[in-house]
C-alpha cells in the first residue's frame, strides 16, 4: 500500500480512536458520576423526609412523588397537575383570559392559576405553506389532549396554610390594565379568606420576555412565612432528540462556577429530579427552537429543581425554583421579582438578555463542545447575511475566507502533494524492486522523503482541518432558529432542511416521492461530482483494495450527506470546487502533472503505472 495512502487512512482511523476514546474515558465517567450524585440526592431526600432540614438559609417545600408540591396543590381539594390536565385544562379554554399582545408575541393568560399557558410565535409559521399557522409554544390542554406547557408563579407556606395559598383552581381577577402589551403592564389581584391580598404586576418587553412582580399584602392578625416560585410545566409525550449533537429538555445554570446543566427528556424520565441550591443563574425547558426558562433574582439564593415522571396518564417535566421564605406582618407587605422567556432561542436576542444581567443565558443555545468555534462561526455568518440578506451567499463567502485563512498550510500541503507526485516513477521502481521485502520497501520509502525532504503526511493537514470546521458549520445549521426556514436560490428554501429533489425522481418529473434514503437531491450530486473530481486529480493508489474505497467513497459521501442540512452539502461542494482549483493551479506552478483525464479513461497515466485508474488522497 503506498505510504502516503496508508498514513491517510491511518490518520483517519486515530482521529476516530481519539473520539471514541474521549467518550470512553472522559464523557461516560462524569456522566456515571452525575447519576450517582443523583441516587444519593434521592436517597437524602428519603431519609430527610423533605426538603426544609437542608444546611441552608432557603427553607424549601417538601417532597411528593411528583416533586415540588408548589401553590397549594396539593392540599385541600386543589389538584396536582396530572389531574388538572383531566379535570381542568379541557374548560381552560372558556375561563376568563387576559390578552397578550406583542409585536412577536399572540396569546392569553388564564386568570385560573394565573397561568401563562397560550403563547403563538406569531413570527414562526409552523412551515413554509402559504398561510401556514404560527408555532404554538405555551398551551392548554384541549379535545381531550394531554400535551400542555405551561408556566405560573405564586407563593406558598411554610406555616401549613396551603389552603389559604392561590393554586391551579384560584381565580384571579384583573386589578390594572385590560391587554398585556410592551406598553401596557397589568396587575393580576387575588383575596384569600386569611386575610393576604396576592398581586401579580406583569409585564412583557418587544420579544419574549415576561416580569412578573408578586406581592402579598396582610391585612389581617397573624404573622405568616411565605416564600415564592416559579415553575413550568409540560405534560404529555416528548419525543426525544433525534440526533446526539441536539440537546432537548430540562436546562439550567445553576450559580457562576457552574456551566449549563443539560439533562435530556429521556433521562429526566429515567432519574426522576435534578436539584441544587446557588445564587444566579436560571432554568427551564427547551426544545430545538423554542424554550420556556424561569430566571430568578439573580441577587438571590434560590432552590432549582429540574424533574420528570413517567406513570399510565403520560410523562410529566417541570422546572421549579423556590427562594427564601419571608416573614410577613400583620399590615406588612412583600415584594419579589422574576422573569419568565418563552420564545424563539434567536441568538442575537439571547445574547442581549445574557447582556442585561442574566448569567450564562447565551447557554440557552446548545453550541456545543466547539462552542469557541460554532458561535464564532454563525457570528461571521451572521455579519455577511446581514449585508446580503442570504445565508447562502454567506456560507460561500465564509468559505473563501476559511481558505484564505488556511491557505499557506493547504499551499505546502498541495506542494509536497506535486512533489510526491513527480516522484512517483522512483517510488513504483522501489516497490517493484522491493516486491517481496516489505521492510526494506519501507525503508527505501523513507530515505527517498528524507532525501527530498518530503512529510507525506502533509497531504492530510487539510481534511483533519476540516473536520471541525465543517463540523461548526453544520451544527449552527441544524441548531440555531436563525437558519430555519432562510432559502438559498431556486428551489432550496430552507437551507436548514435536506434538499427536497431527488434523482430518483427526475428531480420531479415522475409524480412520485421515493422512501427517504432515496432523496438524492441535485445539490448532494454536485457535492459527490466535486468530490469525484477532486480525487481524481491525484495519482492512482497501487493497492486495489484502497483504490476501489476511494472511488466508492464520492458514491458513499453522496447518500450520506443527501439527509444533511442542504446548506452544508453547499459548503461542502463549493469547498470542493475551491480546492480544485487550488490544487490544478499549485500542482501547474510546480510542472506536476494532473491525473484528471487519464484517470478518467481519457488518456495513459504518466509516469504513474500506466493503465491503472484510481484516485488518492482527497485534500481540501
Amino acid at each position: 500500500m503506498d505510504q502516503k495512502n496508508g498514513n491517510f487512512l491511518s490518520a483517519i482511523f486515530l482521529c476516530m480512536i481519539v473520539l471514541l476514546g474521549w467518550q470512553y474515558f472522559v464523557v461516560e465517567p462524569k456522566l456515571a458520576a452525575e447519576r450517582a450524585r443523583q441516587a444519593e440526592l434521592q436517597k437524602l431526600e428519603a431519609e430527610q423526609n423533605g426538603f426544609g432540614n437542608e444546611a441552608s438559609d432557603v427553607v424549601a417545600p417538601t417532597v411528593n412523588s411528583l416533586g415540588f408540591v408548589l401553590g397549594g396543590d396539593s392540599g385541600n381539594g386543589a389538584l396536582n397537575d396530572q389531574q388538572s390536565v383531566s379535570s381542568i385544562d379541557k374548560g381552560f379554554a372558556n375561563t376568563p383570559r387576559l390578552k397578550i399582545q406583542t409585536p412577536e408575541l399572540s396569546g392569553s393568560i388564564a386568570l385560573m392559576g394565573a397561568r401563562f399557558d397560550d403563547i403563538e410565535l406569531i413570527n414562526f409559521p409552523t412551515s413554509l405553506e402559504e398561510n401556514a399557522t404560527p408555532v404554538r409554544l405555551l398551551e392548554h390542554a384541549t379535545l381531550g389532549d394531554n400535551n400542555t406547557w405551561q408556566a405560573s408563579y405564586g407563593w406558598n407556606s411554610t406555616d401549613g396554610n396551603a389552603e389559604n395559598m392561590p393554586n391551579s383552581t384560584t381565580l384571579w381577577v384583573i386589578e390594572n390594565g385590560s391587554v398585556l402589551t410592551p406598553e401596557t403592564p397589568v396587575t393580576l389581584k387575588y383575596e384569600a379568606p386569611n386575610g393576604l391580598i396576592f398581586r401579580q404586576n406583569i409585564s412583557v418587553d418587544a420579544h419574549y420576555m415576561f416580569t412578573v412582580t408578586q406581592s402579598v399584602e396582610n391585612t389581617g392578625e397573624a404573622a405568616f412565612n411565605l416564600f415564592p416560585y416559579g415553575r413550568i410545566t409540560r405534560l404529555g409525550a416528548v419525543p426525544d432528540a433525534p440526533i446526539f449533537v441536539l440537546h432537548e429538555g430540562g436546562i439550567g445554570v445553576f450559580g457562576a462556577e457552574h456551566g449549563s446543566e443539560e439533562i435530556s427528556y429521556g433521562d429526566l424520565r429515567e432519574d426522576p429530579a435534578f436539584d441544587m441550591t446557588t445564587t444566579g443563574g436560571w432554568l427551564g425547558l427547551t426544545d430545538k427552537y423554542w424554550a420556556t426558562a424561569l430566571i430568578p433574582p439573580q441577587s438571590e439564593v434560590f432552590r432549582g429543581r429540574l424533574t420528570g415522571s413517567q406513570n399510565a396518564k403520560g410523562d410529566a417535566y417541570k422546572a421549579l425554583y423556590s427562594l427564601a421564605p419571608k416573614q410577613l406582618l400583620p399590615g406588612g407587605q412583600i415584594e419579589t421579582t422574576g422573569r419568565l422567556f418563552a420564545g424563539a432561542k434567536q441568538v442575537k436576542l439571547i445574547d442581549n438578555y445574557n447582556n442585561q444581567g442574566i448569567m450564562k443565558f447565551d447557554l440557552m443555545i446548545d453550541w456545543g463542545w466547539f462552542y469557541f468555534l460554532t458561535k464564532p462561526m454563525f457570528k461571521l455568518l451572521a455579519l455577511f447575511y446581514d449585508i446580503f440578506g442570504n445565508y447562502g451567499l454567506s456560507i460561500l463567502i465564509v468559505t473563501v475566507l476559511i481558505k484564505l485563512v488556511f491557505f499557506p498550510l493547504a499551499n505546502k500541503s498541495y506542494v509536497t502533494m506535486a512533489k510526491m507526485k513527480k516522484l512517483q516513477p522512483e517510488m513504483m521502481r522501489i516497490r517493484e524492486v522491493y516486491a517481496d521485502d516489505k521492510m526494506q520497501q519501507q525503508q527505501e520509502m523513507m530515505k527517498l522523503y528524507r532525501e527530498e525532504q518530503l512529510n507525506p503526511l502533509a497531504g492530510c493537514l487539510p481534511i483533519l482541518i476540516q473536520i471541525p470546521v465543517f463540523f461548526s458549520i453544520y451544527k449552527v445549521l441544524f441548531v440555531t432558529i436563525d437558519m430555519r426556514h432562510q432559502p438559498f436560490f431556486g428551489w432550496i428554501k430552507d437551507l436548514s432542511a435536506p434538499d427536497p429533489t431527488s434523482i430518483f425522481n427526475l428531480f420531479g418529473v415522475i409524480p412520485w416521492d421515493p422512501p427517504q434514503f432515496l432523496m438524492i437531491g441535485i445539490w448532494p450530486i454536485i457535492m459527490g461530482l466535486t468530490m469525484f473530481v477532486q480525487m481524481q486529480m491525484n495519482p492512482p493508489a497501487p493497492d486495489p483494495v484502497q483504490r476501489r474505497v476511494f472511488q466508492l467513497m464520492p458514491i458513499m459521501f453522496t447518500f450520506l450527506l443527501a439527509s444533511f442540512p442542504a446548506g452544508l452539502v453547499i459548503y461542502w461542494a463549493w469547498n470542493n470546487f475551491l480546492s480544485l482549483l487550488q490544487q490544478g493551479v499549485i500542482m501547474s506552478r510546480h510542472g506536476a502533472s494532473i491525473e484528471l483525464l487519464p484517470n478518467l479513461g481519457f488518456g495513459k497515466n504518466k509516469k504513474s503505472g500506466g493503465d491503472d485508474a484510481g484516485s488518492g488522497n482527497q485534500s481540501s
